[in-house]
């Protein structure tokens, strides 16, 4: 089917396609990239996925797909001891995303996939995406991209070119990597940190923490193995699994039970 981009069209091709469309809405973040990378790191990474993806995904979806512009702000506070950061409150980007959605079921949109692109956004687009679909009568689906990236078939060594770089950590050798591969030109020189400091790590519990970041400057292990090639195997395979998702997604239909 075909792809569109929500900003070129007019109001009639999207009176017409929406109803049965899929739209696709990317959510990155503006905020401190460790003392390398720049503060647009997370956007620039989903809006580059998120558009080969689309364009993947559009001659197998069963639907036409709807590409919104990237939302580039996010949930970003733990970041503000930094600087460089353009964060929105946890409640204001959920209260932005349930928003966003109902202004597409306002247009005629019926679904949605919200594709995020950093860390502290996860609560809000999962709040967000239960919050639309109650209230706006919207499918709504939202997937984390890294996620894509950390099956045990993913990680498998002779496969992944870094088996041991966590995905997606930040500001560290997988973002790092990525960013090269998509800008080769970047904002700084990778430090070199062969020995990052410790974090708690508690199995299955996602620890919420200022002082961890602290205690880490700002970035996770070490960005300095880095490299363009290692990115873009990891963007080519995140693409092509991202691509699979809108496919499914858009062909995914509820069955209604009838008394």
């Amino acid at each position: 089917m075909a792809l569109v981009h929500w900003a070129d069209c007019d109001r009639e091709t999207l009176r017409q396609r929406l109803p049965s469309a899929l739209v696709v809405l990317p959510v990155g973040a503006v905020e401190q990239h460790g003392p390398h990378l720049p503060t647009g790191t997370d956007a620039f990474i989903v809006e580059a996925a998120v558009e080969a993806a689309v364009r993947q995904a559009a001659p197998s979806a069963p639907r036409d797909l709807v590409l919104a512009p990237t939302l580039r702000f996010g949930a970003s506070d733990h970041h503000f001891p930094f600087g460089a950061t353009l964060s929105l409150t946890v409640e204001t980007l959920t209260q932005v995303l349930i928003d966003l959605s109902r202004s597409v079921a306002a247009a005629g949109g019926r679904r949605l996939l919200i594709v995020n692109g950093h860390g502290g956004n996860r609560g809000a687009c999962h709040a967000a995406s239960a919050a639309a679909a109650s209230r706006h009568g919207l499918s709504v689906g939202h997937l984390d991209y890294w996620q894509l990236l950390t099956g045990p078939d993913d990680r498998r060594a002779g496969e992944d070119p870094q088996p041991a770089t966590p995905i997606p950590g930040h500001a560290g050798a997988f973002e790092t990597s990525m960013m090269a591969h998509l800008r080769p030109a970047p904002a700084g020189a990778a430090p070199h940190r062969p020995s990052p400091p410790a974090v708690p790590d508690v199995p299955d519990v996602m620890m919420h923490d200022n002082e961890i970041w602290r205690h880490l400057d700002g970035y996770t292990d070490d960005p300095f193995g880095a490299s363009a090639e290692a990115g873009a195997w990891w963007f080519a395979r995140c693409v092509a699994r991202l691509s699979e998702r809108i496919i499914a997604v858009a062909a995914a239909e509820v069955a209604v039970v009838k008394n």
